[in-house]
């Protein structure tokens, strides 16, 4: 047992419990236990339930990236005011007021990874495991031997074994697997690509839009989804099939995100304010108001009992003025 395996020993239990779980759930239901569709199942299971209890870091990255692109601006600001200076003073300063600026927006540039972070380890416990089973070696826990077993008889469509990748399916001639680990190298770059390009067109403001670091995220929004040729290459069918299972689940979590709660001034945002026009639920002054940034002021109501003084109607056109 390699280091990474010894430190990842918790998660790598937590992991076949909940493998088991789901494989258990769907043979109880009928299914065969050494079907490829059973252990499909049971991997997309596992997503549920790892993106489910990620639910809270999610919605704290979203904020996290929201307050990032509203910074934008005041740090443009702080580095055109340190550009060109390169002494340890102003090195520092530039330094600190960069943290102030954090702490204000109460928000770090780290805290936008949180998720992926913490889902690469459970990702990495996963392929451990598989790769045991791939190997008929038993699990740590909850992959007994027969399980093992099943794993490694495993077969989609009753040809593509989930134990291979790119590699060994290329040796073997295999064209099913060559053709489903294509097909969803391809997927997953276009689901990350869109994911990504709503975030950039439709939640972010038009301040935003024209920062430089709103152009340089344009940029590598068309470089970050090629890494999935990495993963397709390297890890076998069933991990691929977790890794798009989760791809599909971010996608659809954006999209209630930034329908529901969009960034101020964005496009997303225009668009939820005419709904909740068109629904009577926003008036023109709220909008107006909301546009500016500025919360109305809750009307105050009399309390009970107490008499409301009479005003003369010039009071009252004097006040309204």
């Amino acid at each position: 047992m390699d280091f990474f395996e010894t430190i990842l020993w918790p998660l790598r239990w937590l992991v076949e419990l909940v493998l088991w779980a789901w494989h258990w759930l769907f043979t109880a239901l009928g299914m065969d236990a050494a079907s490829g569709a059973t252990w499909l199942l049971s991997i997309i299971g596992l997503v549920v339930v790892v993106r489910s209890a990620l639910i809270p870091v999610t919605v704290r990255q979203i904020k996290s990236q929201r307050r990032m692109m509203d910074l934008a601006p005041d740090m443009k600001k702080i580095q055109d005011k340190y550009k060109g200076k390169k002494d340890q003073y102003s090195r520092e300063a530039m330094s600190r007021e960069t943290m102030a600026l954090y702490k204000k927006h109460g928000t770090n540039p780290f805290a936008s990874c949180l998720p992926i972070l913490v889902q690469m380890p459970i990702f990495f416990s996963l392929f451990y495991v598989l790769r045991h089973a791939a190997e008929k070696r038993q699990g740590i826990g909850f992959m007994d031997e027969a399980l093992t077993e099943n794993f490694y008889n495993a077969k989609l469509f009753g040809v593509a074994p989930l134990r291979m990748n790119f590699g060994s399916a290329w040796e073997a001639q295999n064209w099913t697997v060559i053709i489903i680990l294509g097909t969803i190298m391809v997927l997953m770059i276009a689901s990350q690509f869109f994911t990504q390009l709503q975030i950039m067109s439709k939640n972010v403001s038009d301040e935003t839009k024209n920062s430089p670091m709103y152009r340089q995220q344009r940029i590598m929004l068309y470089i970050i989804p090629f890494a999935f040729l990495f993963s397709g290459f390297t890890f076998p069918l069933a991990l691929n099939v977790y890794w798009f299972t989760s791809n599909l689940w971010t996608m659809g979590q954006q999209f209630i995100v930034i329908r529901n709660m969009p960034t101020p001034g964005s496009e997303a945002w225009r668009a939820r304010q005419e709904r909740l026009k068109a629904k009577g639920k926003l008036t023109d002054e709220e909008r107006r108001a909301k546009e500016r940034g500025e919360e109305l002021p809750e009307p105050q109501q009399p309390q009970v009992g107490q008499r409301q003084q009479p005003i003369s109607a010039k009071r009252a056109k004097k006040k309204g003025k």
